[in-house]
């Protein structure tokens, strides 16, 4: 493919990697320590034997619950036959490599007795305690592909909802704020009007909440599918141009209103809709219902129709547009996470997957159960094998 000015100033963007990373009694894991340069990473060997694991304390550098969604309590190591809480504590510290420089940061959850403990988890920053895990976004990004995650196109709503969530997100970690804002307003509205006190003062309070944070979901939502769609509609080689377009009540009347008056609306609809709402709970429509449809461009059919294989190289390519996306706006490249990556890929596209790798120069993470997959990264990457927890490296 001919290289674009975009291509190169995402090439000079600086590359965030991990040059050690310690596991400290989690999921698997006693403890475990691997020492890294800046290459990517292949961690090889069967099924079950802890490879995805590793990457998802990689997703734990970057705010958030990490590519499994987990909760704290549910990442420490437990003894065999332990299947409750048991207040342990767990541990992923890194050195990693940031446009600043080498930077340690650790996250973990401390010990704190049984059950019935807090699930937040901390997070500290060259040995400092951080007031949160917003910090880390000054540090790291990370972008995944997960073998659940082929089915993205044709689940329902939800998943692609999070999907395009998880995108805003990686732009503007206050997406999250905003989104955990107006769904604690729908649970409290839902609140008022199940129990049928109705306090006209305090349902409008709700519903002006909810619409203000609406429509700035709505609003990135766009915002970030227009900006992936200058760089995803092209294609990658032998994956798919891929058009995002954020669906829904508030994305549609966003189309032909301004923000205030998309906001006036809003609110005129779920005071409108109180009686349907107290008798079916939540609201009838709003942020929490859209969707993000997909369409193969070459082909120009939905992604859904589409095969097996087409579907994956869509997804596939939709991340490398993300990876120059988050570079071309922060400067720096992603940690690229790609879990059980030869799954529907043949091996022409596996083949250019590792070169777009190799091209923009970012650390991936990549796992799988055949080492011969990853021939073509042999010379340009650090491999291991994983086996019943243990990590060798392999020379």
């Amino acid at each position: 493919m001919r290289e674009t000015g975009e291509d190169r100033t995402a090439r000079q963007a600086v590359a965030i990697a991990v040059t050690r990373l310690t596991l400290s009694n989690f999921r698997c894991y006693d403890f475990q320590r691997l020492d890294l340069d800046t290459r990517p990473v292949v961690l090889t060997g069967k099924n079950g034997a802890g490879k995805t694991n590793i990457l998802e304390a990689v997703s734990l550098l970057a705010p958030g619950r990490g590519m499994r969604r987990a909760k704290a309590v549910d990442l420490a190591r437990r003894d065999a036959g332990c299947d409750e809480d048991s207040g342990r504590a767990w541990g992923v510290a890194a050195t990693v490599h940031t446009v600043g420089g080498p930077v340690d940061i650790g996250t973990g959850r401390e010990e704190t007795g049984r059950t019935g403990t807090r699930e937040r988890r901390v997070v500290r920053i060259e040995g400092e305690t951080a007031r949160g895990q917003s910090v880390l976004a000054d540090y790291v990004d990370v972008v995944w592909l997960l073998p659940q995650m082929d089915r993205l196109f044709l689940d329902g709503a939800i998943a692609r909802r999070r999907f395009l969530d998880r995108l805003v997100f990686g732009f503007d970690p206050s997406h999250a704020t905003r989104m955990n804002a107006y769904e604690h307003g729908l649970r409290e509205r839902a609140k008022l009007l199940k129990s049928g006190h109705h306090d006209d003062r305090w349902l409008s309070g709700l519903e002006d909440q909810m619409a203000t944070k609406a429509v700035a979901v709505a609003a990135a939502r766009k915002d970030i599918g227009a900006r992936l769609n200058i760089l995803a509609m092209d294609g990658w080689g032998p994956f798919p141009g891929a058009q995002l377009t954020p669906t829904g009540l508030i994305e549609g009347w966003l189309e032909e209103h301004r923000a205030l008056e998309v906001e006036d609306k809003f609110r005129r609809f779920l005071a409108e809709h109180r009686s349907l709402d107290a008798k079916m709970g939540g609201a009838k429509d709003g942020v929490h219902k859209s969707d993000l449809m997909v369409r193969h461009v070459p082909k120009d059919q939905p992604a859904e129709v589409c095969s097996t294989g087409e579907q994956k190289a869509l997804l596939t390519g939709m991340v490398l547009a993300n990876t120059k996306a988050l570079a071309l706006d922060r400067g720096r490249l992603p940690l690229l996470l790609l879990d059980e990556v030869g799954a529907h890929l043949d091996e022409d596209r596996r083949k250019a997957l590792f070169e777009a790798i190799s091209a923009m120069g970012a650390q991936a993470w990549m796992t799988g159960t055949d080492l011969a997959q990853f021939e073509p990264m042999m010379s340009n990457a650090t491999f291991f094998n994983v086996e019943n927890g243990t990590v060798d490296r392999v020379t």
